[in-house]
C-alpha cells in the first residue's frame, strides 16, 4: 500500500469513527486549510496573479462550502441561543467570503480564517471535554441523531 493510499484509509476510518463533536473539528479544520491557502495566494501588494485565481476560487467556494454544511447541520431548536448565533456567524462568513471571492480582498479573507481559527479552537475544547461524556449530558446544538 502506497503513502497516499494509508493516509486516505486513515483519513476516512478518522471519518468514519469520529465523534459528532470531532467531525464538527474536522470541516472546521479543513476550513481553515483551504482559507490559509487562498490568503497565501496573494502577492506583496495584495492582489492575486493570473495563475492562481482558479486556486483562490476553489478555496474560497470549498470554504463556503464547509460553513454551509456547518450551517444546515444545526439544530435550531434544541441549539437555543448558540445554534442562533453560529448560523448568524456562518451567513456573514459565506457572505464575506463571497465578497472576498469577487474582490480579492485578503483582508476579508485573513479576517474569516482568524475568526474560524477561533472556532476551532472553540470546537476542540467541547469536542475534547465531552468525549467520554453520556450522549444524554451533551448538548445537541447540531442536527445530528445520537
Amino acid at each position: 500500500m502506497g503513502l497516499n493510499q494509508a493516509y486516505n484509509a486513515y483519513k476516512s476510518t478518522n471519518v468514519r469513527t469520529a465523534s459528532q463533536g470531532h467531525l464538527v473539528v474536522l470541516l472546521y479544520e479543513e476550513a481553515v486549510r483551504q482559507l490559509t491557502t487562498a490568503s497565501g495566494l496573494f502577492e506583496t501588494d495584495e492582489t492575486i496573479s493570473a495563475q492562481h485565481i482558479e486556486l483562490f476560487n476553489k478555496c474560497l467556494q470549498k470554504s463556503q462550502a464547509i460553513i454551509t454544511e456547518l450551517q444546515v447541520s444545526l439544530n435550531m431548536e434544541k441549539g437555543g441561543e448558540i445554534a442562533r448565533n453560529l448560523m448568524s456567524l456562518y451567513v456573514y462568513f459565506n457572505n464575506e467570503l463571497m465578497s472576498a471571492n469577487i474582490n480579492h480582498n485578503k483582508e476579508k479573507v485573513d479576517f474569516i480564517l482568524t475568526m474560524m481559527k477561533q472556532l476551532t479552537d472553540s470546537w476542540r475544547q467541547v469536542a475534547s471535554s465531552t468525549a467520554n461524556a453520556p450522549a444524554a449530558a451533551v448538548p445537541n446544538v447540531l442536527n445530528i441523531e445520537g
